[in-house]
Order: structure tokens, then sequence, then C-alpha cells
């Protein structure tokens, strides 16, 4: 029920920014359609902030760069909620199984922890898995090792648009940067070499709003992506610590009855080394197929003939 109700909050989280994405896109591009007769000329007095820095930009502001802006801040607050160290690595999380696993067991483990999806418990639950099919310690080792990798590289891919984001921004910038030199440019050849400032003032402000917004974009990109990876590092080396406690309590179990096995083989006397055929062959190969005694030579001269 708890899964449930935060997967339903994060889609209901994600339509709202992508409602609130759509809303700002077209408002831009309804704003921008009314805005006046001439559109490249914005009077020197009196500009407000919308004018200056949005309207400026052109269509490469409103329809590209402003949602790449809203995607940001929704994979920020959609990944913020998901990669918290109380979902991830929730105090105490070691010291609970390792609980369950002295008062049931390592057997009930899947149903007791049966809806967690911690690093811990879904790195334990794989680990016990392969113990109940027969796999040695080392393989058990290897498997939670991946286990946590696996799901550190799952938030990894998913943070890893905000790292995308933050390498085009710019991009998508400078490409405005070019495009409002251009304008400018043309400008200054139709008028003759002897453009009004008005003139130039559209392509002026295309180079440098879109440069500012990717700018704007760009930079808190990378910085969460930053912090989220650091974040997902952190918690997963510290559940690396944390499965191998756990995982020392499941096998702790296996090391009497191996001992006890031990014990049931028959062995040679440390201080003694084998010396008939009989004594090599159960040193190499135990019991199995040497119990019958095996006649020597001197037996064969001691024999009295008939």
């Amino acid at each position: 029920m708890k899964r449930n109700g935060l997967y339903l909050g994060h889609r209901l989280l994600r339509i709202v920014l992508l409602a609130v994405m759509l809303f700002i896109v077209v408002g831009v591009v309804l704003t921008a359609i009314y805005s006046g007769t001439d559109a490249d000329y914005q009077p020197a007095s009196g500009q407000s902030f919308f004018n200056q820095f949005v309207l400026a930009g052109g269509p490469i502001v409103w329809f590209v760069l402003l949602p790449m802006s809203v995607a940001v801040v929704s994979l920020a607050l959609q990944q913020g909620l998901v990669i918290r160290r109380k979902n991830l690595l929730p105090s105490g999380i070691a010291g609970d199984i390792v609980a369950i696993i002295r008062q049931f067991g390592p057997g009930p483990l899947a149903v007791k922890l049966a809806g967690r999806k911690d690093f811990v418990s879904l790195a334990v639950l794989r680990a016990s898995a392969a113990l109940n099919l027969g796999h040695n310690k080392a393989q058990v080792r290897d498997l939670l090792a991946e286990s946590l990798q696996e799901q550190a590289f799952g938030l990894l891919r998913k943070i890893e648009w905000a790292n995308i984001i933050g390498n085009v921004a710019p991009m998508v910038g400078l490409f405005g940067t070019v495009f409002g030199m251009i304008k400018a440019f043309n400008g200054i050849v139709i008028a003759g070499g002897q453009p009004q400032p008005a003139h130039l003032a559209g392509g002026i402000s295309i180079a440098l709003v879109t440069t500012f917004w990717g700018l704007l974009v760009a930079i808190p990109a990378l910085a969460i992506h930053g912090i989220f990876r650091h974040r997902i590092e952190t918690l997963t080396s510290q559940a690396a610590i944390e499965a191998q406690f756990v995982l020392s309590e499941i096998t702790s179990g296996l090391k009497g009855g191996s001992e006890e096995e031990s014990m049931q083989q028959p062995q040679m006397p440390l201080d003694s080394t084998p010396k008939t055929g009989r004594e090599i062959r159960i040193a190499q190969h135990g019991l199995r197929d040497y119990k019958r005694p095996i006649k020597t030579k001197t037996q064969d001269k001691n024999k009295i003939p008939e």
C-alpha cells in the first residue's frame, strides 16, 4: 500500500509539472503574439523582466530553453523524493534484518522483507536466494555486490538526464547567440551600413538572452547531477558495509555444518605419513572403495600352502 501511494504521488507530481510546463510555454507564445505591432523593438524605459528576459529571447527560449528548465526542476523534485537516506538506507536496517534472522532464521526473509526497496533489503534478498540455490559464499558475495551496483546504476541513469541537459543547454544558448548576431548583421546590411539602434536591438537581444538562459539552465542542472551522484555513491558504499554484516550473520550458521561434516571425514594423523598402498589411497580418496583389505607381498609369502 505504501509503495502504491508513493508511485501515485510521483505520477501526480509528474502530471502537475508537465501541465505547468505546457502552461508556461503557451503563455509565453500568446504573450509574444499579442505583445505589440513591432516584436523586434521594445522601449528602453519601463521594460519588465518578462519582456527583457523571455520575450526578447525569441522561439529558442520559448520552445527549447524554457521547457528544459522546467524539465530540470521536475527531475530535481522527483529524484529528490527518491534519493534520500530514509528511502535507500533507513537507520538501523541491518540490525532489523539481523534480528529477523536470529528469531526466524534466513528462510522467511523473502516474506519479512517483501515490499522494501532500500539498498540493503534488496541485496540481502538476492543473496539469501542464491544461498538457497546452493551457491558458495564467494558467489553470494559477488551477487550481493552486483545487486548494489545495479540499484546504484538504476538511479544514476535517471539523474543522467540532468547531466545531459546541463551539457546541451549552453550549446543551445550559443546557437541562439550566433543566430542573434547573424540577424543583427543582416540588419546592418539592409540599412546600408547605417542602421538605427532599434533595428539592431532584436538580434542583440536574442544573442544575449539565449546565452543567459543557456547558462541559467546548465548551472543548476550540473549542480543537481553532482549532488545526487555524490549522494548515491555515499549511500551505496555505506549499504555495502551493512549488507556484508547481514551476510556474515546469514552464513554463520553454515560454518557449524561444514565443521561437523569435516569431523565425520576420516583424517590421517598430522604427525604420520601414509606408508602402505591402502593408506595412500585412503588419504587421497577416502574410505569409499577401499574398505576391503589389500593383500601385500609379505602376506603372500607367509601364507601356508595347502
